[in-house]
């Protein structure tokens, strides 16, 4: 079974474009126009354009697109704001909300037209986002799934809590886990492949393999098709393998 894995995207639609572009190219190759494109999460914060994203994403999917849109950590405090400006996701310091600089929330409604959130109380901030983001836009993300799992892979924004059944995991995990995941080597059963964690480069660690290659921060934004346990960046000239470390 075929399926294309896009990275963390963060607001930049451009990147986003360019990514659909080469799974396009290597569908055309295939000769395949049904395989499901896996998005990792985190369509918002940091980069200008999370309104575009999710139009792209919503006109796509309306479309008939073969689209696939998971939940990460920044749609979900994305999703929090918007429906209680009190809003405070359980991992992060009590200190740091989703409007903090270095949290990419400013962005994200900035793109809705809401300047300066980030200087202003979050109640005059969150009762001007209500009605700048399109009540369409909130249903999406609240809707977005945790984990889309074949035969052989298990598609997650930030990993799993190992030795848990798939059943048991629990959404903080699964939109937020580092540790007790990236150092754990166990095999999962089915390859983990996810986002999150910024790497250089797309990275295959045996168990599982990270795609998140900081759009967020201006760096590239990968798209990897996977065919079987099998997978490739597809990079402008075509496909690059992956290879686990042993």
């Amino acid at each position: 079974m075929r399926t294309y894995a896009i990275g963390d995207i963060h607001g930049q639609l451009g990147l986003l474009r360019d990514a659909h572009e080469r799974i396009a190219a290597d569908r055309a190759a295939c000769d395949d126009e049904t395989a499901p494109v896996i998005h990792l999460g985190d369509l918002c914060d940091r980069g200008p354009d999370t309104r575009g994203v999710i139009e792209l994403l919503l006109e796509g999917i309306g479309a008939g697109a073969p689209w696939i849109v998971l939940k990460g950590n920044h749609d979900r405090m994305f999703q929090g704001f918007l429906e209680t400006p009190d809003f405070q996701d359980p991992r992060l310091r009590p200190e740091l909300g989703w409007l903090d600089p270095r949290l990419g929330g400013t962005e994200t409604l900035r793109s809705y037209g809401v300047e300066d959130a980030d200087q202003r109380a979050s109640r005059e901030v969150w009762d001007e986002a209500q009605g700048a983001v399109p009540e369409a836009h909130l249903r999406f993300v609240q809707g977005l799934p945790l984990m889309h799992v074949t035969d052989e892979i298990i598609y997650v924004h930030a990993g799993i809590r190992p030795g848990v059944p798939l059943d048991r995991q629990v959404e903080d995990d699964l939109v937020w886990i580092r540790d007790g995941f990236l150092n754990d080597n166990r095999s999962h059963g089915r390859l983990v492949v996810h986002g999150h964690t910024v790497v250089e480069r797309a990275t295959h660690f045996g168990n599982r393999v990270d795609l998140d290659t900081g759009a967020g921060y201006g760096d590239p934004m990968t798209a990897a098709v996977i065919e079987g346990r099998d997978v490739y960046v597809l990079e402008e000239d075509g496909r690059r393998k992956l290879r686990p470390p042993y």
